[in-house]
């Protein structure tokens, strides 16, 4: 049976017709009909993803085609996600390499092609897009055999949104795509042990309301079935399922998921902590002594924010929200924080700033909330006195300096592709954000691959807009981490009227700190309204002020009644306005307005 099962994903960037591809499938296998296809992008079932153009959460789905059972697993594109494409890679044997004729392969899609290569992959390049009036498909296809070595006279054109030449690619699918046992990355014989035991790798996990955890699966030996006596090798959890199938792409039960297949099982659990992605489903005799699949690891959040609600009667709406979100997304990680300037609220650890956006996209729209979302930050690592690491994701939380001896800051290995007259503006972008060159290559006659190392803190802001700024949207970036590295770092703190306001302290290099501390003052000055006494805004390291600006007073003319007599009688009352504005200083609070915090994610004047 497992000779006539193909296992394949898709591989493209954002707007390169993955999704319309899959359309297609769905549309020429049969799997579903032309009058029920109401909705472009049928695999991307959220509102977000149609609205974006993207592909937010992974869906598996089954198909037929020549006799062969053809199991696709449509996968994000976006770097945010590669967690979650990796695992996606591992339950394949193929991936079709879709590329944009108009556009050429971007720095994302290496990624992820780099990614399936090391997975073992059968990797099927196509050019889609090819009805458009500036597709260049020869250049396109030459630019592939450059990157990757594909020869360009075999690489297949299709037009997705016609459907040209779709039904070859799937007859493609089913010649070149092996049967499954061929994945590289599972090929470890003592994994699988002996023909009685059952092994299936987890490559997504979601919640369903009224059934629990709907765990999608790929099996790798033996076969699953209602009611077994299930165990998840790597968390411990035991469950029996209530039901196994496939999607096509509606869940489709079945009496069992077998060897090769790809479906879902309904684990009955109630959070997809309990089902992580990565873990192993097992049932045999012996779960303690039988190893997992390998490539599982804990997703660890690269970006960090505080989240509160505009108002504060809305906490515990929050609250409930981040943890109706987190069934639904394993790798989204909150805890409680509290601010003196913005009140309760939570300090929540994302993949990325796309994953930060979708979130708190997620939680206004779906959960009707009014957020205020501080300013990105990334997680360091400081060696105290004592010698021992301890974490740092908040830059208030960082001691003074002399309460620890090192910090270390996260580093990423950043591959952008750009056209080869935009090369200077895109070095000189780089290097001023501490980043260090390491290549340069020409992928074609007017494309270059540029390399780069640079902190993550340097890129997680305006870094992609200013990217795209400079080389008017052509260029593409994709970055990886390289692990921590000691920085010469220190906490730029603001303070309002002598008050240190936690929510706007920033963990900087400390050659940048007097600029950056310059540029925020003056640009607080211009959001803080005045108010009846002189307001002063500073930005300090430690103990030490290194900026200033002063928001004058808000003078109110308390000498227009006077009409003539003695100018004693003028003095007297602006003497006593200044003593009244004394009195106000002292016990007087400045209110804080959100555009302040909006600013902290704001382009660079």
């Amino acid at each position: 049976m497992s000779q006539a099962i193909r296992n394949f994903c898709i591989i493209a960037h954002i707007d390169h017709g993955k999704s319309t591809l899959a359309d297609r499938f769905l549309e020429i296998t049969g799997t579903i009909q032309k009058r029920d296809m109401k909705n472009q992008q049928m695999l991307d079932t959220m509102e977000l993803e149609q609205e974006r153009g993207i592909t937010i959460k992974l869906q598996p789905v089954r198909m037929s085609w020549n006799n062969h059972q053809l199991n696709l697993i449509d996968t994000p594109g976006h770097v945010d996600f590669s967690y979650e494409v990796s695992r996606s890679l591992a339950a394949c044997e193929g991936a079709v390499l879709v590329v944009d004729a108009t556009q050429g392969i971007e720095a994302q899609t290496l990624a992820n092609v780099f990614l399936a290569m090391e997975h073992g992959l059968e990797i099927i390049p196509v050019l889609n897009k090819i009805d458009l009036p500036a597709a260049e498909p020869e250049l396109r296809a030459q630019e592939i055999e450059n990157i990757l070595g594909f020869p360009a006279e075999d690489i297949l054109t299709v037009s997705a949104k016609e459907g040209t030449n779709v039904d070859k690619l799937l007859d493609k699918i089913i010649e070149a795509v092996p049967e499954p046992g061929n994945n590289q990355v599972f090929s470890n014989d003592e994994v699988f042990g002996n023909d009685q035991e059952t092994k299936a790798l987890i490559f997504d996990s979601t919640f369903d309301p009224y059934r629990g955890v709907v765990s999608s699966v790929r099996v790798f030996q033996g076969e699953l079935k209602k009611g077994q006596k299930v165990q998840l090798l790597r968390t411990g959890r035991s469950l029996d399922p209530t039901e196994v199938g496939f999607l096509s792409p509606k869940y489709t039960p079945a009496d069992s998921i077998k060897t090769g297949e790809v479906g879902y099982v309904v684990t009955g659990l109630k959070n997809v902590v309990d089902a992580r992605v990565g873990d192993t489903m097992y049932v045999g005799k012996e779960p303690k002594e039988s190893l997992p699949l390998p490539g599982y690891s804990e997703v660890t959040p690269f970006v960090y924010a505080g989240i509160y609600p505009t108002s504060g009667d809305d906490f515990s709406l929050l609250r409930t929200a981040l943890e109706k979100l987190s069934l639904n997304d394993a790798s989204l990680r909150y805890e409680p924080e509290n601010s003196g300037a913005l009140g309760h609220g939570f300090r929540v650890g994302f993949l990325g700033l796309l994953h930060l956006d979708i979130v708190q996209e997620r939680l206004e729209r779906e959960f009707d909330l009014d957020l205020l979302v501080t300013a990105p930050s990334v997680s360091y690592e400081i060696v105290n006195n004592g010698g021992k690491r301890v974490e740092i994701s908040n830059p208030g939380d960082l001691p003074d300096r002399g309460e620890y001896t090192e910090i270390h800051e996260p580093w990423m290995k950043i591959t952008i592709l750009c056209p080869t007259d935009q090369i200077g503006g895109v070095m000189k972008l780089c290097t001023e954000r501490r980043g260090l060159h390491k290549n340069l290559q020409y992928t074609a006659e007017n494309r270059a691959e540029l390399h780069f190392e640079i902190p993550l803190a340097s890129i997680i802001t305006d870094f992609y807009d200013d990217l795209k700024s400079i080389s008017s949207g052509y260029a593409s970036m994709s970055y990886e981490p390289i692990g921590l590295r000691e920085g010469n770092l220190v906490r730029l703190d603001i303070l309002v009227a002598g008050d240190r306001v936690d929510a706007l302290s920033q963990i900087v290099h400390r050659d940048d700190a007097y600029h950056v501390g310059i540029k925020w003052c003056e640009k607080l000055k211009g959001i803080i309204p005045k108010a009846q006494f002189a307001i002063a805004i500073q930005a300090a390291i430690g103990g030490k002020i290194i900026a200033r600006e002063t928001i004058s007073a808000l003078r109110k003319d308390v000498t227009a009644k006077l009409y003539g007599g003695d100018v004693s009688r003028k003095k007297k009352l602006l003497k006593k306005q200044k003593e009244g504005k004394k009195r106000l200083k002292q016990f007087g609070s400045v209110t804080i307005p959100q555009d302040a915090f909006f600013a902290m994610m704001k382009k660079n004047d």
